[in-house]
């Protein structure tokens, strides 16, 4: 990274698809929470009302972490005016900044509000991050598929922070260009209505009809997981890791965001919110729901072993290999620690085949539901487990952990007033003149007083008593505790300062030439003079929404050849005649293989 190009301080971002997911997020460990609003959200399953909104920023400021919520569909013209009002909604009730898509955004009468770039407008390039940073955009989310090399790139050619994805489900196409739902369907991804064509079985036609894969999952990938690799993703110049899943439960979030924020702390990094968490768990994302895991193309844009062609559910860990069985008991060859109740499944005829452990007797037999095993269970079949039970059970308890703010407190007089300060520099003061003294000694009975705070987002983690033997009623030092955590929340609240937007440079030009493809993705006349007042004179064609004609259906890294060792630039890709052709959506799907730039294209 470039001495000139700043650092900043490590934020934790992870996903709420409500209020009370948000706060939950908040006391495990994340710095900020995204957040659909109630219409115009990449999710539209996952959309909140202005005033849950306004609970959870409430919430979230006094750790100092922020709330950003999604805005990051395509407007339509007739959308715009209602966009607008909603955007001045969210302003005021103390949203700290917008992910957006649509540049039309841009030029609608909203208040400064700080705007992040989505990751559906698709930014590769460096040139390209530095065009967003111009016009204005104070935080940029790169695609899922940069690698290292190519996050330093855009990390060198800009100043603002930069968000990467660390964790969750992966699109398979760039964000931003995948029309495979609108194609297939009439739903578009860009309006929050992916229909997850992706997660899909196809059999794989070459251009002579040989069916050379049936019924594969071939465009599902596995999850993303970097818990491994955040040093790696800091030191390229991410400060804003990004945890998926705006559609997942509570469960899923304490796990998650646990596990990152722990793994942050062993680190000892600066983060952008205050507060320490105490947990009731120890957090596990491999026993959360997952597709098995891959870093993606995080160090080599060519990698492979990124997809999951077998299943696109949660498959989850193994547990063991079938022994032997009678009737509905299974013997296991290796021993696993079990729960009744546990959600178990294998794989039979390429279908993923779950039921459920009825009683688990240690250390090795299974007793299922039924008189009789699943079909196609047999000696030898490996079982895996993807309902834990007992972990599900620890997770659903009403409070697994607890985030406070450690406060080292001093409690001294200063002639007739009693004065608490803490090591920040808020402080408090009461008029009390000394009383006689006590004769037996009073600290420990000042501190259990004092370190009431539960009702406070604060704990007491250091008190140093100056009174000596002094007796002061629980009542003054009760109020005295009072009017101090009121000073710190009022310190909290003025020292976050909520950025604003930047403003847009005239002088930025557009990288990628004058006129703009449907991929663009302008769907609204005010993208459109956006974009004409910074450098694109030629013919501007709409999204594909609407009424565009895309070049390609998906757009993506992510190579099925590569994938399945046929690479057209080897010898052995040349075994498979094109075109390769997709059967299973609604519509046949044809491969497109782009070897120079090394990408692949659904058609």
């Amino acid at each position: 990274m470039s001495s000139q190009t700043p650092r900043y301080s490590i934020e934790l971002l992870a996903p709420a698809r409500n209020a009370e997911i948000g706060i939950c997020a908040i006391n495990h460990g994340a710095d900020a929470v995204y957040i659909g609003a109630s219409s115009h959200g990449a999710r539209a399953a996952a959309g909140n009302s202005v005033e849950d909104i306004a609970r959870l920023c409430n919430y979230a400021h006094q750790f100092g972490a922020r709330v950003y919520v999604t805005v990051n569909t395509l407007i339509y013209s007739s959308e715009l005016k209602e966009v607008e009002k909603l955007i001045g909604r969210l302003y005021r009730v103390g949203v700290d900044a917008l992910i957006v898509q649509d540049p039309g955004i841009l030029r609608l009468d909203i208040p400064p509000i700080a705007l992040h770039a989505s990751t559906q407008c698709d930014i590769r390039t460096p040139e390209k991050a530095r065009f967003f940073q111009d016009l204005g955009f104070s935080q940029i989310v790169l695609p899922r598929e940069m690698t290292l090399e190519e996050i330093r790139a855009v990390r060198a050619a800009t100043s603002v922070p930069l968000e990467g994805f660390v964790h969750g489900a992966l699109c398979v196409s760039y964000s931003g260009q995948c029309y495979a739902s609108l194609h297939c369907g009439g739903r578009s991804a860009n309006r929050g209505e992916c229909a997850q064509i992706c997660r899909l079985p196809y059999d794989l036609i070459d251009g002579r009809g040989r069916v050379l894969a049936k019924g594969k999952h071939l465009l599902s990938l596995h999850d993303l997981n970097r818990l491994d690799d955040l040093p790696a993703m800091i030191d390229a110049g991410i400060s804003s890791l990004k945890i998926e899943g705006r559609l997942k439960d509570e469960a899923y979030v304490k796990n998650t965001v646990s596990a990152y924020d722990r793994m942050l702390r062993k680190m000892g990094v600066e983060r952008t919110s205050a507060g320490t968490v105490e947990r009731e768990f120890t957090p596990d994302v491999s026993r959360s729901f997952n597709r098995g895991f891959t870093t993606h193309f995080l160090y080599d844009p060519r990698a492979t072993g990124v997809a999951a062609h077998e299943s696109p559910k949660s498959l989850g860990a193994e547990i063991g290999k079938v022994q032997s069985i009678r009737g509905n008991r299974i013997e296991l060859q290796r021993p696993a620690l079990l729960a009744n109740g546990d959600g178990l499944n294998f794989l039979f005829r390429d279908k993923t085949v779950g039921f459920r452990v009825n009683r688990f007797e240690p250390p090795k037999t299974i007793i299922c539901t039924g008189h009789n095993a699943p079909e196609g269970l047999k000696p030898g079949t490996i079982l895996r487990r993807n309902a834990d039970k007992r972990f599900a059970d620890i997770l659903a308890a009403p409070s697994t952990a607890r985030r406070t703010i450690p406060l080292t407190l001093t409690l001294r007089r200063n002639g007739d007033s009693l004065i608490i300060d803490d090591a920040s520099g808020a402080a408090a003061a009461i008029d009390f003149p000394k009383a006689d003294e006590a004769r037996t000694p009073q600290a420990d009975a000042r501190r259990r007083v004092i370190a009431k705070l539960g009702d406070t987002p604060y704990s007491l983690l250091q008190l140093t008593d100056m009174l000596g033997h002094e007796f002061v009623p629980a009542s003054v030092l009760t109020r005295l505790r009072r009017e101090l955590t009121e000073a710190l929340s009022d310190a909290m609240a003025c020292s976050m300062k909520r950025e604003l937007r930047a403003p847009e440079k005239a002088e930025a030009i557009w990288p990628e030439g004058t006129s703009l493809p449907p991929e663009a993705n302008i769907a609204n006349p005010l993208a459109e003079q956006v974009m004409r007042s910074h450098g694109v004179t030629g013919t501007i064609e709409r999204a594909p929404e609407a009424g565009g004609s895309p070049a390609a259906v998906m757009t993506m890294r992510y190579c099925l050849r590569r994938e399945l060792g046929r690479c057209l630039l080897t010898e052995a890709g040349r075994e498979w005649p094109e075109p390769l052709t997709l059967i299973g959506a609604p519509r046949p799907l044809t491969l497109r293989f782009d070897c120079a730039r090394c990408l692949m294209q659904v058609l």
